[in-house]
């Protein structure tokens, strides 16, 4: 099936326009009707959130489903999940690729679980409530992660959080949301005692501009996740967690009740099953990196590399 790049800038310019009236404006079928999924021919309309691998990981979900004949439009680049949850819920996106353990503390900020199975299996009634449903899984996880320069570790002694207490007064640079999360500033506070902290929101997720703030001294410390290109090109140390606040963070589709079908969860199960962390290093490197190249291009090519298109 022909793939629509743009469809991606008609979402772009709805976000701006303002989210979900926009993007309800010009979906293709009646969100709060009954729907047959994919079996009715209903369109189904792919978001992200607004950073890169979050739109690699969108356009394989898109290109997967295109290969099993549904008709598919990309919203992308939406936002954080303060947006995305409203937009699965009025009906302006279906489909959006998720991280488990993110998404249950989203549900329930007291969340402590941290192993996968039991965050996928808590998932099930957490999205219920909001007529939404998670499907398999992916091997492939990118986690949150304290990351400080090669040259800061060494001098300072730093291998895990605990550590940081060394370092304090510091400032830690993260996603406005990292303050309030549980494995965020309060789990710095309270489960490793580290306090004297300023938190610096960056609203990139790790992306260019909080690397050069770890790697100017502009922070001290960084929110960087573990799939990034960056921790080798600049590298950067990943300190270690013993206290486990950082849940595990599977890629994990989320899916809209009324959207779903088995065909359609067959398909997305499919990639959820072949997608491992270093497939997310390589095509993050492709688009991030020297290659440049395109989202649409690196997951049409991991998708033939794993017989899936």
């Amino acid at each position: 099936m022909t793939h629509h790049p743009r469809w991606r800038r008609i979402g772009v310019v709805a976000v701006v326009a303002g989210l979900s009236t926009a993007l309800a404006a010009c979906g293709s079928s009646d969100p709060t009707g009954p729907s047959e999924g994919a079996a009715s021919g209903d369109t189904i309309v792919v978001g992200s959130f607004n950073y890169p691998e979050s739109e690699i990981l969108g356009e394989i979900y898109s290109q997967a489903l295109e290969a099993k004949d549904f008709d598919v439009e990309e919203r992308f680049n939406i936002g954080p999940r303060q947006q995305t949850i409203p937009a699965l819920q009025d009906g302006s996106i279906n489909l959006i690729p998720e991280y488990n353990g993110n998404l249950l503390t989203y549900y329930d900020e007291s969340n402590t679980l941290i192993e996968t199975g039991e965050i996928d299996e808590a998932l099930v009634d957490a999205v219920a409530a909001d007529d939404l449903r998670v499907l398999d899984s992916a091997p492939a996880e990118d986690k949150d992660a304290y990351v400080v320069t090669r040259e800061k570790a060494e001098a300072e002694g730093l291998t895990t959080i605990a550590d940081l207490e060394k370092i304090t007064p510091f400032k830690l640079g993260a996603n406005p949301q990292f303050n309030e999360y549980s494995y965020g500033v309060p789990g710095l506070n309270e489960t490793y005692g580290i306090t004297d902290v300023e938190f610096v929101p960056i609203e990139d997720f790790g992306g260019p501009d909080t690397v050069k703030a770890l790697v100017d001294d502009t922070v001290q410390v960084a929110d960087i996740y573990t799939t990034s290109p960056a921790l080798v090109a600049e590298d950067l140390v990943v300190l270690e967690d013993p206290e486990g606040i950082i849940a595990a963070q599977n890629v994990i589709p989320l899916v809209s009740d009324a959207a779903y079908s088995d065909e359609l969860a067959d398909a997305l199960n499919a990639v959820s099953a072949e997608l491992t962390t270093e497939d997310l290093i390589g095509l993050r490197d492709r688009v991030e990196g020297d290659e440049k190249a395109s989202a649409e291009t690196a997951a049409a090519d991991w998708l033939q590399e794993k017989g899936l298109a």
